[in-house]
């Protein structure tokens, strides 16, 4: 189970993507986790073939759980004696039920040339469960997956409406509310037929209001910013930045696109993040085992807020090269799939540095938590009109306050000044922000 986060403790298995035999390369989506914020479509970073999956559909387990095996290519499935994993050590152990007397002795650890497919960690796996009802052939959306999970919904017998059949999360809705309906019987059979048993869920896992979601949300990232106010020191700055010259280049060079192509300010501003790590490197990559670790790729994550509360920052990925429009294209997709539930697990793990704006929310300023194991934050508020001295003249300009939240492990003051310095140098020549 990887760790999608800094607030990430468990995950539940909604939905496996693959199957034993099954050949996976580097960035193929294998399973959908559920976390407390999110829909996490969990990305493989190895090549070869799935050979056993340890953690089926429906179980919820910590962070550092083995989740499958991954044998070299042209290798077949492991037999069920080789299931089990060795127990390695994990963050958040799972109670272990006691075995009944007459069991046969537990399985051989796996083979040497068997890894971990996301993630390794769980102090004792647990055992193996029957393959649950859901078809592995079956088209579900990840949300359409996660309601269904929450409305405790056989998907299995759910009649897709979408694109090749697949069940959306309105076909998920609409067998909730068929399964709601009561239904007239006859006395006699009524009387003289023994109680049904329910059909079981395909994703055995309570359902979760709204307002516990919320609550479950909140108190995850109340853990994470605990968590980042205890163990980093941070230390604050900020700057006001001339945003006149950004912002009549942005005006003139989106009356030559069409109203879908054209550009927001976000995308300046993101762009210049990227580009001012690169002149100040000790603001990009983490801090691990007491030790900065820089990070070659600009991975920048972006604050968003989430319909139901709370928010989640997501990376775009090697900003640093990206054009405007790239970016731009990026960051809409982003916003549209985290309004929807649904994310990959590299968008979550990798940012090397988030940016949060509250301009839209009427902020001038915003003063942040760093992410760990992140080494600094970025904010903006919103534009505003001011009074700007500039060469002996005084007039009204637009201008937008940025500030900076850095770990005083990695970084001082001064080169937190000279990247907030670079970020505003760079806005004075939007020009050149796409084309590097």
């Amino acid at each position: 189970m990887p760790a999608l986060g800094a607030d990430m403790e468990v995950g539940t298995v909604l939905q496996w993507l693959v199957k034993p035999g099954d050949a996976v390369k580097h960035g193929d989506i294998v399973a959908v986790v559920d976390t407390e914020k999110a829909t996490i479509e969990v990305e493989v970073f190895e090549a070869g073939v799935i050979r056993n999956i340890l953690v089926q559909e429906g179980e919820k387990v910590p962070v550092g759980t083995v989740l499958a095996m991954i044998g070299a290519e042209g290798e077949l499935a492991a037999p069920a004696a080789e299931v089990k994993p060795k127990p390695v050590a994990a963050a958040v152990p799972i109670e272990e039920k006691p075995k009944p007397a007459g069991l046969p002795p537990p399985a051989p650890a796996a083979p040497a040339a068997m890894r971990p497919c996301v993630t390794a960690g769980a102090e004792k796996q647990p055992p193996p469960k029957a393959a649950p009802a859901v078809s592995h052939r079956l088209r579900v959306s990840p949300l359409a997956m996660r309601i269904a999970a929450d409305l405790g919904i056989d998907v299995s017998r759910v009649k897709g409406t979408g694109p090749e059949g697949a069940i959306t999360k309105a076909d998920v809705e609409r067998a909730a509310k068929a399964a709601a309906a009561p239904r007239a019987k006859p006395a006699a059979v009524e009387a003289a037929a023994p109680a049904a048993e329910a059909p079981k869920a395909a994703v055995s896992r309570p359902a979760l209001s709204g307002e516990e979601r919320k609550a479950a949300m909140r108190k995850a990232i109340a853990a994470a910013m605990a968590r980042s106010k205890r163990e980093i020191p941070h230390y604050y700055l900020g700057t006001q930045i001339d945003m006149s010259r950004a912002m009549a280049w942005l005006q003139a060079e989106n009356l030559t696109r069409p109203v879908t192509g054209r550009l927001l300010y976000s995308v300046l501003l993101l762009k210049a993040v990227a580009l001012a790590v690169r002149e100040i490197p000790e603001m990009n990559g983490f801090w691990i085992d007491g030790a900065f670790k820089p990070s070659e790729a600009v991975h920048v994550g972006v604050a968003i807020s989430l319909r139901q509360g709370g928010l989640i920052a997501p990376a775009i990925h090697d900003v640093e090269k990206r054009r405007l429009d790239e970016i731009m294209v990026n960051l809409y997709d982003l916003v549209k799939r985290v309004r929807a539930g649904v994310l990959r697990s590299s968008e979550i793990a990798d940012a090397t540095i988030t940016v949060t704006s509250l301009g839209d929310q009427g902020v001038e300023t915003v003063f942040g938590i760093i992410y760990p194991p992140q080494v600094a934050l970025v904010g903006f508020g919103k534009i505003t009109e001011r009074p700007w001295a500039s060469n002996g003249m005084v007039g009204a300009k637009p201008v937008i306050t940025g500030t900076l939240a850095a770990d005083h492990r990695a970084s001082d003051g001064h080169r937190g000044g000279l990247f907030l310095a670079a970020i505003e140098r760079l806005l004075q020549e939007p020009e050149k922000l796409d084309g590097q």
